[in-house]
C-alpha cells in the first residue's frame, strides 16, 4: 500500500530547446527556459512524485503556485480559477545573452 512520505524528493531533467525557451533573444541566442514552462515542469514533477505515493485511482491537481511580484489572476466568468504574484527583472538583452552563453560554456554545454 502506498504511503505519503513528507520530505520526499524527485528529480526530472528537461532539455531546453526552441519549444520551451524564451524567444526575445532571437533564434541564434542562447536557449533560456521560459517561466511558464518552468512552472509547468515543476508542477508535473510534483504530480509525478505524489502519484507514486497514492492509491490507484487517485491523482492530484495544482492548487497554488507562488511566483512573486506582479499580481495576476485567471477567471472563468466571475470565478477566480488562479491567482498569484509574478516577479520580473529588467535585463539588457545583449549582456544577458553573453552571461548565459558564458555560464553554459563553463558548464560544458553548447551556447
Amino acid at each position: 500500500m502506498p504511503e505519503l512520505r513528507f520530505g520526499a524528493t524527485r528529480d526530472e531533467t528537461v532539455t531546453v530547446g526552441h519549444e520551451n525557451a524564451i524567444t526575445f533573444l532571437g533564434q541564434e541566442g542562447p536557449r533560456v527556459l521560459s517561466t511558464p514552462h518552468m512552472i509547468g515542469y515543476m508542477e508535473r514533477t510534483c504530480r509525478n512524485l505524489a502519484l507514486s505515493m497514492l492509491e490507484p485511482g487517485n491523482d492530484t491537481v495544482g492548487t497554488h503556485v507562488n511566483v512573486s511580484n506582479f499580481k495576476v489572476s485567471a477567471r472563468c466568468g466571475e470565478t477566480i480559477v488562479g491567482e498569484g504574484e509574478h516577479q520580473r527583472a529588467i535585463i539588457h538583452v545583449k549582456s544577458f545573452a553573453s552571461r548565459v552563453a558564458e555560464a553554459r560554456k563553463q558548464d560544458g554545454r553548447p551556447a
